[in-house]
């Protein structure tokens, strides 16, 4: 979905969910501030039983000049204009169904609706806000020439990610890095998200925390409230001595929201956070502070009689439960186990940064797997492979074990990388200069299945463990037997043949 392809309507309507969010508002305006800038009739509305009326809400509306109306239910009913719905779908649970003839969706919760051909639904990422960034973004409208709308879009974000805890998707990380926001405002909109009667609920859900001292981990539900009020109380919750994870959630009309921390190297929060959302939801975040989202009708439609408290225990236990701890330091594996197999000559992408940047720049590499920042020189090369994912070798490395082609590279991955010069902010998109090469040597590893999931401790990172899901490969180095990695199913079978 392009935004142009809507622009031979002559009249509009955006409607956000009913009782709109910060995020549901800001996308929103974005989409209203692109279709009014190209001469079309463009309406921002919403429905449903109640007004807005949050503090927070109140103010973002008038501090930043969204032209939002309420409609009453019935009262519209759409021909030929097209209505356009936002951080929600057409026919779900949350939203007012508007009749109309042509229907358009943006979203980034779990795909609901499946019968309307315009939808743009990208549910790995933390905000529609960042969807509808993206999206201006590929039509050359840059947002920061409107303050308003990039202070809204920041703070969709920063509200929908429980102040930016639960950003895990490079997209939404570079929304946050780009946009140039209006900071007085957004300073008075993030300090005005807490009511009197808001702090009561933690406080009440917190005197109610379930403590199991045993897997060391606390469960909180709170009553419906403001999503950044479930990031209080597990910041909160977590500095318990007695626990190393916690999880805190509440019921929403739509689904459930919960938030997570943790404080444990063996547990990072934003695999927990994925693992309690599963097919039903989306979570993610970072290694200490994460969060997620279950849908309403996905989890009633599996667990209907199951209640809300019952889940949490069962999967919180589940998944503490689920995997082996292996240290490449300390423990033993039984290489009796392993095959061998070898390494298939395929062609690998690299990137020169010195080519693009002067040396001693430093930058940041932004990939789906997270950032990583160095000092380039002449001596730097970057390395892509097929599904994004970078690493860093020298120059005498690259030239001792790979041939340079001619020829392009084209990874085939959900987010390619790019390169942030950290001295000037600028961004540089790898995409159109990653070169190809071959292998010179063949590379023979040992490896097996998972039969149970894993995390590995790697030699190169004492604090930081690769995940592995069963099917996935525990590979070794033939000649360095020590040194053990993990390779994900798909990527190991195109990888490398048995020998």
């Amino acid at each position: 979905m392009q935004l142009r392809d809507f622009l031979s309507y002559e009249e509009i309507y955006i409607q956000c969910h009913d009782s709109p969010d910060a995020d549901a508002l800001a996308s929103g305006f974005g989409l209203y501030t692109y279709f009014q800038n190209h001469g079309i009739k463009t309406h921002l509305i919403y429905t449903g039983r109640f007004r807005i009326r949050k503090a927070n809400l109140v103010l973002m509306v008038e501090k930043l000049n969204i032209p939002v109306e309420y409609v009453e239910e019935g009262t519209l009913h759409l021909t030929n204009e097209l209505l356009l719905t936002v951080d929600s779908q057409y026919g779900a649970g949350n939203i007012t169904k508007i009749p109309a003839e042509h229907i358009g969706i943006i979203d980034h919760h779990q795909m609901e609706a499946r019968n309307i051909p315009d939808s743009l639904i990208l549910s790995d990422f933390g905000s529609c806000s960042t969807v509808v960034w993206k999206l201006l973004c590929e039509e050359q409208f840059d947002p920061n020439d409107y303050p308003d709308l990039a202070t809204a879009l920041y703070y969709g974000l920063y509200s929908d990610t429980q102040q930016f805890t639960e950003v895990h998707n490079p997209a939404d990380k570079d929304m946050h890095d780009a946009l140039k926001y209006r900071n007085s405002v957004f300073s008075l909109l993030k300090n005005s998200n807490i009511s009197s009667s808001e702090l009561e609920i933690a406080a009440i859900a917190i005197l109610r925390a379930v403590h199991n001292t045993e897997k060391r981990y606390s469960l909180i539900k709170s009553e419906p409230c403001d999503p950044n009020i479930l990031g209080l109380i597990s910041d909160l919750c977590i500095q318990v001595d007695s626990a190393d994870v916690c999880v805190v959630y509440n019921e929403l009309p739509d689904g459930i929201k919960f938030s997570v921390r943790s404080c444990t190297k063996e547990t990072k929060a934003c695999d927990l956070a994925a693992y309690l959302a599963g097919k039903i939801g989306s979570g993610g975040g970072h290694l200490e502070k994460s969060g997620g989202f279950i849908n309403r009708w996905l989890y009633e439609s599996r667990y209907d009689s199951l209640l809300t408290e019952d889940y949490f225990s069962i999967q919180v236990q589940n998944y503490l439960n689920s995997f082996d701890i292996l240290d490449a330091r300390t423990s033993h594996v039984d290489h009796s186990r392993m095959k061998s197999y070898r390494r298939r000559q395929l062609p690998v992408g690299y990137v020169q940064p010195t080519q693009l940047l002067p040396s001693k720049t430093p930058i940041t590499i932004r990939t789906i797997e997270g950032d990583l920042d160095l000092i380039i020189s002449e001596q730097t090369y970057i390395m892509i492979d097929l599904q994004g994912k970078v690493s860093v070798k020298s120059k005498e490395d690259f030239h001792e074990h790979y041939l340079p082609t001619k020829d392009a590279y084209h990874p085939k991955a959900l987010y390619l990388p790019t390169i942030k010069n950290r001295l000037t902010g600028t961004q540089i998109r790898l995409s159109g200069y990653i070169h190809s090469c071959i292998p010179l040597e063949t590379t023979i590893v040992q490896a097996y299945p998972l039969e149970r999931a894993c995390k590995l401790f790697p030699l190169w990172d004492e604090e930081k463990y690769l995940p592995g899901n069963i099917g996935d490969y525990l590979v070794a180095l033939k000649d360095q037997p020590g040194d053990l990695f993990i390779e994900e199913k798909e990527v190991f079978e195109q990888t490398y043949e048995l020998i």
